[in-house]
């Protein structure tokens, strides 16, 4: 068996992909599709959507159709909002939004220096304070996202949770407790966001995705794991189409 080692070049590496991330940057991401078939249809997120791009091929893929797409790799929630603001003045008829969003508030400053302890090592009894104030944050804006988009008029909201990662250039087992907290505070900013659309889902995936459905990175989908997270998707997005 091959156990993962760092040293300083992957360090490097690891830092080069954060700070490119973190600026919301469209050279690891795959491109917008700001005018579609079903323009009504929306995609808002980070780099699990617009990385590769899959879980949107397999989507357009199953329905016959394409969908517009904003997600940009890097982007914190703050960053879905502008995302949001853009489809809005590109097309302002948004029926449905399939999205994920607040991961990369807590994924890169944990990576780069872990200021708020999100990590949790093997002699830690539990995740920290000051983590679960920031993912609390994230609660307070992803809350404050989703009614605006209801009081626009939007009816309907597929919400994309997060998967336990595992240990590689980026991700690692110390913030799975991290990742537990988050779902569970963006399960309850979807089921608490009274002015959001009626038809509003959280789609937990974590008993779906295993190490092997992700990539060398620790963090992203390979095929298996998109095409998981496409159906996950697909079984509460094919009703609305």
């Amino acid at each position: 068996m091959k156990i993962f080692k760092s040293g300083p070049v992957v360090h490097s590496v690891a830092f080069l992909v954060l700070i490119l991330a973190a600026t919301g940057c469209s050279l690891i991401s795959v491109s917008e599709i700001r005018n579609a078939s079903r323009n009504d249809v929306v995609n808002l997120g980070d780099s699990i959507f617009a990385l590769s791009g899959k879980i949107h091929d397999n989507l357009q893929s199953w329905a016959g159709e394409t969908f517009r797409r904003y997600s940009l790799s890097g982007s914190m929630v703050s960053h879905i909002a502008d995302q949001y603001a853009k489809a809005k003045r590109d097309n302002p008829n948004i029926q449905t939004i399939f999205m994920d969003g607040g991961g990369n508030d807590i994924l890169i400053p944990a990576t780069l220096f872990d200021p708020y302890n999100c990590k949790v090592d093997w002699w830690e009894s539990g995740l920290s304070s000051r983590c679960k104030s920031l993912i609390d944050d994230v609660y307070v804006d992803t809350v404050n996202l989703l009614n605006q988009m209801g009081r626009d008029g939007v009816d309907n909201i597929i919400f994309l949770g997060y998967y336990r990662l595992k240990n590689g250039i980026i991700g690692s087992t110390s913030l799975n407790q991290a990742v537990d907290y988050g779902d569970a505070r963006l399960a309850q900013a979807v089921q608490n966001a009274v002015a959001a659309p009626n038809y509003r889902v959280f789609v937990d995936p974590r008993s779906s995705i295993v190490s092997s459905d992700i990539t060398w990175d620790g963090v992203h989908p390979n095929d298996s794991g998109s095409y998981k997270l496409a159906a996950l998707i697909w079984a509460r997005l094919q009703p609305l189409l």
